[in-house]
């Protein structure tokens, strides 16, 4: 039961919200009994721990919060004082689990095992989506020209890309595999992960807890404001609420391990908890879905999925009780597809995504000028007699067609080839027809 589901907002930040200070019990917006039994679940699982580490397990401040929930397992009996260092007040106590103790952290594992950061109320989340709405991102195109500086795009393409990226909706990349659709979705992922935000470790809804931070997903970004990961912020005066993590904007992969299931709160039936899907991990960045037609559901099915997402900037998650809750959609969704889209989308989806754009295989000279730039990066001797044998040789004559990813792996071959015959590397007849024997299949 929630006693109060504060709202409050703190000062502003380079992502437009901090978590205000947590200065009483009210003012987490959990149940003071929701809150001693993680202690107890805490206690139960670590052993005995002092107060100051209590605080930094459930990440709230000791003074003026913990203080108070240890204060009453005491009475209660549910907790005791197993040793004290004088002077150091009562956060220094080590405390450990009574047998009373014990029977009620059972009960509450019983209902969920999560034992972790305390969460913070579903609404104050959505609040601070909101709050730091990614929005138009308004890049130009010298930024384009930065991000993109390592990758040789036509200029056609490249004109369409930075219109898509300040749309801050949808991205609908296509066209032949190995032409660079994933580095550059991955280019956006690092002009997006220059920005920060916060978000919580975990969210508080009708009694569930969902787990939003993932350390695989989410990076960890320098936090100037006192975070409460040590016990000396959380001994005084911790300038923000300690339940929230700061974290570059996320930039999430998924490719064919996705399916519906993965879409919704995932509900783990021997935990008893829940983790956020991706759209929500993903939430104030970009959710890339890479081979998009290779998963396991239907394209169809799965494009359906987002419809309403994408038109409204809302989505909607079901509990395991049936209950379905909004939570806020603002996220830049990148499909990438080697498949022709006639193959995987209709019509009126194609009209619900901002902007289309094909990543086509490179000419000639945009060819040339990645070979050239690979071969410096990889040490390996460049010219363009050996180049025209290539093309004449393993492209025009087999009519087998050119792709940007190409002069990485041939140039690799060559790395290989030259280690193994223990000679410099380079594009000479001999090098490049071992390195196309090797590297070609016709299918």
């Amino acid at each position: 039961m929630v006693t109060r589901q504060t709202g409050q907002i703190g000062g502003a930040t380079d992502s437009g919200f901090s978590p205000p200070q947590i200065n009483s019990l009210d003012d987490t917006g959990l149940s003071p009994l929701w809150l001693q039994d993680l202690i107890l679940k805490v206690l139960y699982f670590r052993g005995y721990l002092t107060g100051f580490k209590i605080a930094e397990e459930i990440t709230l401040p000791f003074a003026g919060v913990v203080d108070q929930l240890l204060f009453t397992l005491k009475q209660e009996k549910t907790i005791e004082v197993k040793s004290s260092q004088g002077g150091l007040g009562d956060g220094a106590y080590t405390y450990g689990i009574t047998s009373a103790g014990i029977i009620r952290a059972r009960e509450a594992l019983d209902r969920s095992q999560y034992a972790g950061p305390a969460p913070v109320p579903f609404e104050v989340y959505n609040e601070s989506i909101r709050r730091q709405k990614s929005g138009k991102l308004t890049v130009t195109t010298r930024t384009m020209r930065q991000i993109l500086s390592q990758m040789v795009i036509s200029e056609t393409t490249f004109q369409k890309l930075g219109p898509a990226l300040n749309s801050g909706t949808s991205i609908f990349m296509y066209g032949p595999p190995g032409n660079g659709k994933t580095s550059i979705a991955r280019a956006f992922g690092n002009l997006v992960l220059s920005q920060n935000m916060y978000i919580p470790y975990a969210l508080y809804l009708d009694g569930q807890v969902i787990k939003v931070y993932d350390a695989v997903s989410h990076s960890l970004a320098p936090d100037t404001e006192g975070s409460g990961s040590s016990t000396g912020n959380l001994r005084s005066n911790t300038r923000r609420d300690p339940r929230w993590v700061k974290i570059r904007r996320p930039f999430i992969v998924v490719g064919g391990e996705l399916n519906l299931e993965g879409l919704d709160l995932v509900f783990d039936d021997t935990t008893k908890f829940y983790e956020a899907p991706f759209q929500v991990k993903a939430n104030g960045g970009i959710l890339l879905i890479d081979d998009f037609g290779r998963q396991q559901v239907r394209p169809r099915d799965l494009l359906n999925r987002w419809i309403v997402p994408l038109e409204n900037r809302l989505d909607y998650l079901r509990l395991h009780t049936g209950r379905k809750v909004e939570v806020p959609f603002d996220v830049l969704i990148v499909f990438s597809t080697n498949l022709p889209p006639k193959d995987l989308v209709d019509e009126a989806f194609l009209r619900r995504l901002r902007h289309k754009i094909e990543i086509g295989d490179p000419s000639f000279e945009e060819f040339r000028e990645i070979f050239k730039r690979v071969s410096q990066d990889k040490r390996v001797e460049y010219n363009d007699q050996g180049l025209a044998y290539l093309l004449q040789e393993w492209y025009i004559k087999r009519n087998r067609k050119m792709r940007a990813s190409h002069p990485r792996d041939l140039l690799d071959q060559i790395l290989d080839i030259s280690s193994y015959l223990a000679v410099p590397p380079t594009m000479s007849r001999d090098m490049l027809d071992r390195a196309a024997k090797a590297y070609f299949v016709d299918i």
